[in-house]
């Protein structure tokens, strides 16, 4: 658990300024606290023996500087905290992005949005309500051990060990006794994601078949695992409050009864206990919630620490000028249980040519691209683009060489500008143009109110399916790549619509190697050579 934790916290290292301000300013703010009771305490108890009640420079001074303190502690923390959570996310969507090129592959989006967003969440409180109090707690006992001890040896050594046990021991303890719970809490909360999610995205499915109520048990079901878990946590972490707050009342007794031979000392140390042990009363409870905050770490780790599928070579080569395809002998699987995609794939692209590559679903059309873009590798075989291997070159120059356009393209939720700069982001307003021109939406675009600044919408639901391919083919024009991979661009589209896209494409690609994956070819395509994947081959037909 420590080492999960102090992983998240080397990923911080970038607000180490921020999060050691906040820690120091968390200790002054702790050390004005306790030495304000300590003075309270002795402005009390000489009042009591002088029978005469006077407010020291000390105390006031002391009561300012623990406001001050305390507000600017709370301002550098959190500052810190939500800035170090912020440089969590971003790591987290790098690697993600690094290691998931192809999409999300077998991975569900429900868990992956749980992790980003729920399980980096819950460790907000790492910083805060462990880190800085336990900082503090350190400094405490050696602190309580000499006030108290140079006149009752014998009370601070039973008051250090009731401020250990609360500020280390029960906190450890906690954490051990939660982690269970913590990993459980962190599961539920990602299977409520999965299923709602799952939900929503088949909404229409679901209305269709009259699935409502069973939608709604899978959901509820998963909501009470949540509550289950969020119920045995909680009651763990009351177990710890509990066992602090007894450690505390046992202090004070501790010290009432030593009073005897001091009372004025006693009624000193009373407040000195009461401040040492109120500032560290929430660390058993925050190590009740380390066991879920180590859960939460572990699954934000795991999927970051996922292999990167196809590495970039130590010694990259040269890239080559040639944009010509060829792939020797290629084997590949997804996965080891899985049956084989390729078995021994052999086809010859040349460049500038046209070709379709057709077959029935799950016969690697898609998978082919995959290996192409480089989020795939091949067990078996190369994969060879201007006669070098794919696997001598990096990823980045390879992805440049190609314009990608699929059947489920996506646009974003955002302006028809930024989605077509996702291409090329230095493209100036008349490129933007001359791609809209070529995908023959360009006097679409014009007529709409805010042209290029108008919004998409979520999935690009502002415009028609075809109205949104060819923005998505926009886009594609705009890389300016001199290969380009059309994965079944025309899937969902009616016959019509379909034969009018495609003949737009024969139009745009010129000058270009153009792969064209499909199921079957309308007519309207003018192709150099049509290849049929089967059985994990490649069989040339007649263009």
């Amino acid at each position: 658990m420590i080492r999960v934790l102090l992983r998240i916290l080397g990923l911080w290292r970038s607000r180490a300024g921020w999060l050691a301000a906040g820690l120091v300013l968390s200790i002054a703010a702790l050390a004005a606290g306790v030495g304000l009771m300590a003075d309270s305490g002795v402005t009390i108890a000489t009042a009591v023996a002088s029978g005469v009640l006077f407010a020291p420079v000390a105390l006031r001074g002391l009561g300012t500087a623990r406001v001050v303190l305390r507000y600017a502690e709370r301002l550098a923390t959190h500052a810190a905290t939500f800035r170090a959570l912020a440089d969590l996310r971003v790591w987290f969507f790098r690697r993600l992005a690094h290691s998931s090129a192809g999409g999300l592959g077998f991975r569900q989006a429900g868990d992956v949005l749980a992790r980003m967003v729920g399980d980096i969440e819950a460790l907000d409180g790492l910083y805060i309500r462990i880190l800085v109090p336990l900082a503090g707690a350190i400094l405490l006992l050696p602190a309580l051990l000499i006030l108290i001890g140079w006149r009752t040896p014998g009370l601070a050594i039973a008051v250090g060990l009731l401020f250990a046990l609360a500020a280390f021991l029960l906190p450890w303890i906690a954490a051990r006794a939660a982690s269970g719970a913590g990993t459980r809490l962190a599961d539920a909360s990602g299977g409520l994601r999965v299923a709602v999610l799952d939900g929503l995205t088949g909404l229409r499915e679901v209305r269709a078949f009259a699935a409502e109520g069973r939608t709604l048990a899978a959901v509820q079901a998963r909501e009470a695992a949540l509550l289950a878990a969020q119920h045995d946590l909680a009651r763990r972490t009351a177990l710890a409050g509990a066992g602090a707050f007894l450690c505390a009342q046992a202090a004070v007794l501790a010290v009432l009864i030593a009073a005897g031979a001091n009372p004025a000392g006693a009624v000193a140390a009373a407040f000195l206990v009461v401040a040492a042990f109120e500032a560290v009363g929430g660390l058993p409870r925050a190590g009740a919630l380390a066991g879920h905050a180590a859960a939460a770490a572990r699954r934000v780790l795991a999927i970051t620490d996922a292999p990167d599928p196809v590495p970039d070579p130590a010694s990259p080569a040269a890239m080559p000028a040639s944009a010509a395809i060829r792939c020797e002998g290629v084997h590949f699987r997804w996965l080891p249980d899985r049956p084989p995609v390729f078995d021994g794939l052999t086809l010859d692209i040349p460049q500038g040519s046209r070709v379709a590559l057709l077959g029935p679903s799950g016969a690697g059309k898609s998978t082919l691209a995959a290996l192409l873009l480089k989020v795939a590798a091949p067990q078996q075989g190369r994969v060879l683009l201007g006669g070098t291997d794919l696997a001598d070159l990096p990823a980045g120059p390879v992805r440049s060489r190609i314009a990608w356009l699929s059947q489920t393209t996506h646009l974003f939720d955002d302006t028809i500008r930024r989605n077509l700069l996702l291409a090329r982001p230095d493209a100036d307003e008349a490129a933007l143009w001359a791609a809209l021109d070529a995908a023959q939406i360009g006097e679409m675009v014009r007529a709409l109110p805010d042209q290029l600044e108008t919004w998409v919408g979520e999935g690009g639901h502002r415009f028609s399916g075809g109205q949104g391919r060819r923005l998505a083919l926009a886009r594609a024009l705009l890389a300016e790549a001199p290969i380009l991979i059309l994965d079944e661009p025309a899937a969902g589209l009616d016959a019509d619509t379909e034969r009018d896209f495609l003949t737009t494409l024969n139009g745009v690609a010129e000058g270009r190697t153009v792969i064209l994956i499909a199921h079957r070819l309308t007519g309207v395509e003018r192709l150099d050579r049509i290849w049929r994947l089967s059985g994990g081959k490649a069989v040339a037909a007649a263009a």
